[in-house]
């Protein structure tokens, strides 16, 4: 096994590292809004959901080369509010296209033939075609360095479509939803070779055949 000293190692070095090692990412398409109400639209694979009380997600926005913010942050810090769209294999090419490097103000919606969806607790729209939109208020940001936003923002409303959830028991039909994945470098993963695995009591890993009674440290 070969071993790496992060503090000897470049940006861009510990970064194919990292993307190459926790994989698949989930990848939120966040739409925001600018001071002059344009729409905002752009992907993010450093993402994750935190906790679900409070309903916290997390974004890691890295900033331009020149230490200056993405149009998200700024957008963000403005109006104190995005939404994260997730991406379905559906939406991969529409994703691309929000990813390219436009100029500020520039209608990513439109460009990637995205369909503008008026929020309902922020001002900021979601995506139409999305399966899933969670409209956020932002909570509290950390400044990693010069180079990176990291953004908590607390979910306020969920937006599913119809048959993908179960309104009585809310579980979302994973396969439906068919979300892709980050991979390292230009890699993508779909989510459709899906298997079940229950979490086993103690009680039922210890009877089981072969089971852990006898792992048990002596007294334990």
């Amino acid at each position: 096994m070969q071993s790496f000293d992060f503090s000897t190692l470049s940006a861009r070095d510990k970064y194919k590292i990292l993307i190459g090692s926790v994989v698949p990412r989930p990848i939120a398409l966040v739409t925001t809004i600018d001071g002059e109400g344009r729409i905002n639209a752009a992907p993010f694979s450093f993402f994750n959901a935190l906790s679900a009380d409070p309903p916290i997600l997390a974004l890691g926005v890295e900033n331009y080369g020149d230490q200056s913010p993405k149009d998200t942050t700024r957008n963000i810090q403005l109006n104190q509010e995005f939404t994260v769209n997730i991406v379905s294999d559906a939406l991969v090419e529409a994703m691309n296209v929000c990813a390219v490097p436009f100029a500020p103000g520039f209608d990513e919606l439109t460009a990637a033939g995205l369909t503008a969806i008026p929020g309902t607790t922020v001002k900021c729209p979601r995506i139409g075609e999305a399966p899933v939109a969670l409209e956020c208020r932002r909570m509290m940001a950390l400044s990693i360095g010069q180079s990176r936003e990291i953004i908590f923002g607390e979910v306020l409303m969920a937006h599913v479509r119809d048959e993908l959830i179960d309104p009585k028991t809310l579980y979302i039909d994973q396969l439906g939803l068919d979300a892709i994945g980050r991979m390292g470098g230009h890699g993508y993963a779909r989510t459709r070779d899906y298997f079940d695995l229950p979490t086993r009591s103690l009680q039922a890993w210890t009877d089981a055949p072969g089971g852990g009674q006898r792992f048990w440290p002596e007294g334990r």
